[in-house]
């Protein structure tokens, strides 16, 4: 591969992780706004069966929301940190993270909302996610002599 090509593949990683953080600051503090109405309104479906959220239902998803956020930007964080060192100097223990963080997050939270039938998660989110962040690492993978 071309380092022009790696370069741009490597900075896509980036940016997609720096736009994820910004959709966990939004979860964590306006999990409530229209950008979240599809996925707040499948919940609403899925687990209670109606169109509003009780009061105290409402308070603890904006609690839940509030440290899923916070957890969604540390791991981004963590995801630049490694994309903008040891990945970007082609350390194969950097690509490998990458791909055990992604995946183990993924499957796990994929698992756990199919389980539960929150499978609009798993569309609107997980596999979003997946895609963005797992394509650079695909397409980098001789890079890394793995």
């Amino acid at each position: 591969m071309k380092e022009n090509k790696f370069i741009f593949w490597q900075k896509w990683l980036t940016y997609a992780n720096v736009m994820t953080i910004g959709v966990g600051i939004l979860v964590a503090f306006a999990g409530n706004s229209f950008m979240f109405e599809l996925h707040n309104s499948f919940t609403k479906e899925v687990f209670l069966h109606s169109n509003e959220f009780d009061p105290n239902v409402l308070k603890l998803k904006n609690w839940l929301f509030g440290i899923i956020g916070a957890t969604i930007v540390g791991y981004h964080v963590l995801m630049i940190m490694i994309s903008e060192n040891a990945f970007k100097k082609k350390e194969p223990w950097a690509y490998k993270a990458m791909w055990l963080g992604l995946l183990s997050w993924f499957c796990i939270d994929s698992g756990i909302s199919i389980y539960y039938g929150a499978i609009h998660n798993v569309v609107l989110i997980n596999v979003v996610a997946l895609v963005l962040i797992g394509l650079p690492l695909v397409m980098t993978r001789k890079e890394f002599k793995i």
